[in-house]
């Protein structure tokens, strides 16, 4: 049995499913609130400055959702291999995973920012910018892609932390990187003292700041305070024989990751035939949705080591019990978020557009889309689960049924058919069809175990 590795570490193996689920999610919710609130305060100082950089900035998050989750992608892999390798009781396969992991993630990251830098004009065309936002663009996204590595190290470490059960330390880590770029948000904006005013390039300052003080932060945990990681290169054989392990599942999951923002690019595209108004909207959108669905994501990162722990100690009752519980929490949590969203938002209209008729569209679209979260959330659980299975090709299957069998077509077609209301109208039912088909096939693939 793998014992704790301190005292912020859960026992995954024999402690009751429910609560051992209930005190890992608590505080990596915590954090997630911490981190992606502050996020939030981007768009909304991004939104004092008018629809321009408003919709500049929503332009970038197709973009840079499709790094991001790559690196979620990696620390799914790294996470399940680590997890499973834990569950056998072999702490040191774990700490050369987790080496492996931070050094091929930061290889890679690399390469697609780079790709991303370079080619950034033909990329935001493509997505329907026009001429006049691309120098606002640029101002974001050439400082963002430049620092990317230092948020994707924390994020691998942060699932080498979770896949030995501390979600503690994570939260800690989001919630102070959060912070930093929420302090330096308005002063690099809009200017303080000596500091001139820098716009919407000094909203990717402050990100910027906020995650070199992540990388280091994570470095020094891993390495000098817990030892879960090596502090130099494993020998070669280690090294490529982690790399296939992480790849074989991380692969398939960025993949599966990607796709997300490849399809928010394809809505964005649809969105901006509707105007600027509709396509500021859409990202303020899109980013409420990241606030309302946390839970979920927060669940969607302690639900697997859970899940991979058990199946390296071959208790797979307790893998079926944990995603039943989950789903039947996230349902009814996410109906409530619902109804709070509905009471609510008219005054996050006001909060964020300057403009009546950007406020008009995110109030439709809080109406409509947050309808569905419940059965987004049920997806989400069951990819997560899929992977943590060692079952990677299966989550990716899903997730291109999901978006370009049911979410993007039925958007597009609703939107052909009945304006923007189709479009909102339709992504929902989308996520409510994939939801049905989700749950089915991994209860199917439990009771088949």
């Amino acid at each position: 049995m793998t014992k704790p590795a301190n005292d912020k570490s859960l026992n995954l193996l024999d402690g009751p499913v429910s609560t051992t689920l209930k005190n890992m999610t608590i505080p990596m919710t915590y954090g997630m609130i911490l981190l992606m609130t502050f996020n939030l305060v981007d768009t909304f100082f991004v939104s004092l400055l008018g629809t321009q950089p408003l919709a500049a900035i929503s332009f970038t998050f197709p973009i840079t959702f499709t790094v991001i989750s790559l690196a979620i992608g990696l620390g799914i892999g790294t996470s399940a291999v680590i997890a499973k390798t834990l569950g056998k009781g072999n702490s040191e396969d774990a700490r050369n995973t987790g080496t492996v992991a931070l050094i091929l993630s930061a290889l890679i990251v690399c390469l697609l920012s780079g790709l991303g830098y370079f080619f950034s004009d033909e990329i935001f065309s493509l997505l329907g910018a026009k001429q006049n936002l691309l120098p606002l663009i640029h101002d974001y996204m050439d400082l963002w892609f430049i620092g990317s590595v230092g948020l994707i190290a924390p994020m691998i470490g942060n699932a080498i932390l979770r896949a030995s059960g501390d979600t503690k330390t994570p939260s800690i880590v989001m919630g102070s990187a959060g912070l930093i770029n929420a302090i330096m948000d308005p002063i690099l904006i809009f200017g303080f003292g000596p500091i001139p005013a820098l716009g919407i390039k000094g909203a990717a300052m402050a990100t910027l700041v906020s995650w070199v003080f992540g990388l280091i932060l994570i470095i020094y945990i891993l390495g000098y305070k817990r030892q879960l990681i090596h502090l130099k290169l494993p020998a070669m054989p280690i090294l490529f024989k982690s790399t296939q392990e992480i790849l074989h599942i991380g692969l398939p999951a960025a993949g599966a990751n990607m796709l997300t923002p490849i399809a928010a690019a394809v809505m964005t595209a649809i969105a901006a035939t509707y105007g600027e108004s509709t396509v500021a909207a859409f990202g303020v959108g899109s980013r409420i949705e990241s606030i309302a669905c946390l839970v979920v994501l927060a669940l969607s990162m302690t639900l697997p080591p859970f899940i991979s722990q058990n199946l390296g100690a071959g208790k797979l009752e307790r893998v079926g019990e944990a995603y039943r519980v989950s789903i039947k929490f996230v349902i009814f949590w996410q109906f409530a978020v619902y109804l709070l969203l509905i009471a609510c938002s008219s005054y996050i209209a006001d909060m964020f557009a300057k403009e009546e008729s950007v406020a008009e569209i995110i109030q439709l679209f809080m109406f409509i889309l947050p309808l569905g979260y419940g059965f987004q959330g049920i997806i989400i659980l069951t990819n997560s689960s899929f992977n943590a299975l060692h079952k990677p090709m299966v989550a990716l299957c899903l997730s291109v049924i999901r978006l370009f069998i049911f979410y993007v077509p039925l958007a597009y077609a609703g939107s052909k058919l009945f304006g923007l209301y189709g479009f909102f109208f339709g992504a929902l039912l989308g996520n409510v069809f994939m939801a049905a088909l989700s749950y089915n096939l991994f209860i199917k693939r439990c009771e088949g175990h």
